[in-house]
């Protein structure tokens, strides 16, 4: 039995089952379900700290975050947080590496792959970045406006646009909650028998993965500082994110503490 094969365990944390899977493993587990097809699309969701805080004030986006088909910790503070759990996670699964590698796969096997993210008016360009970095992609890229709404008439088109290409992968790279809040959409909505299995939140992974922002050195990235090169590299944007969010986490951290060690007396 191969890696994709294999049945995947989930840990209850922060009140998420988030996958145990490292990153090989979850990139085989999600080409073969885009391959596949079969079903209602599987919501993919990457949290890290800044979604941790932001789902804690959002009891109801958070009941619907939950129902994500596949749960992956992006960032380091979520997979040390495991150490409190009964299992560990083994390593960071983040959207931008698993966008640059089903990128990559799906150029490989002629993978249909929708994008919906960018800039409003840059496709041409986008279209070209991505024909250098990952020649044969087979892509169909949708840049929204400013004023998308997930429940607009340009949410309302792009999910006919869909519907039309059957696309195997769905990259949603509008930031959270826009996104999921999108995706749990597009997979409500989708008729039965059209293909489109996997839909994917990734927020800024196409940046990254066109080079348009530059990732972190992978030594910051493995030992958890990646936020701070993101902080220092726009730091108006972010601020806050990494300052006033990552205070609150360290409320949640102590409440989820004292929640798995209820959960290991019972």
């Amino acid at each position: 039995m191969n890696q994709s094969a294999a049945t995947s365990q989930t840990i209850d944390l922060f009140e998420l089952s988030i996958r145990t899977e490292n990153f090989a493993q979850a990139h085989h587990s999600l080409l073969d379900a885009a391959k596949q097809g079969s079903g209602r699309p599987k919501v993919v969701v990457t949290p890290n700290v800044d979604h941790i805080v932001r789902l804690d004030a959002q009891a109801e986006f958070k009941q619907l975050y939950k129902t994500a088909d596949y749960i992956y910790a992006d960032g380091m503070p979520v997979v040390w947080a495991s150490r409190m759990s009964s299992a560990r996670l083994p390593e960071r699964v983040t959207g931008a590496d698993l966008f640059v590698s089903l990128c990559e796969s799906a150029a490989a096997e002629k993978l249909r792959v929708f994008i919906l993210g960018g800039m409003p008016g840059h496709e041409n360009e986008l279209k070209q970045d991505f024909a250098r970095f990952y020649p044969g992609l087979q892509i169909t890229l949708l840049c929204p406006s400013m004023q998308f709404s997930t429940n607009g008439d340009e949410a309302n088109e792009t999910i006919r646009q869909i519907i039309a290409l059957q696309p195997h992968i769905v990259f949603i790279c509008l930031g959270m909650p826009k996104q999921e809040h999108f995706a749990f959409r597009l997979r409500k909505e989708l008729p039965e028998g059209v293909h489109a299995p996997v839909v994917m939140c990734v927020g800024a992974a196409m940046e990254f993965a066109l080079n348009k922002k530059k990732r972190a050195p992978l030594w910051m990235q493995k030992t958890g500082f990646e936020w701070l090169w993101r902080l220092l590299s726009e730091p108006r944007r972010l601020w806050q994110r990494y300052t006033v969010q990552g205070s609150k986490y360290g409320g949640i951290l102590l409440r989820e503490r004292k929640r798995q060690q209820a959960l290991r007396q019972q």
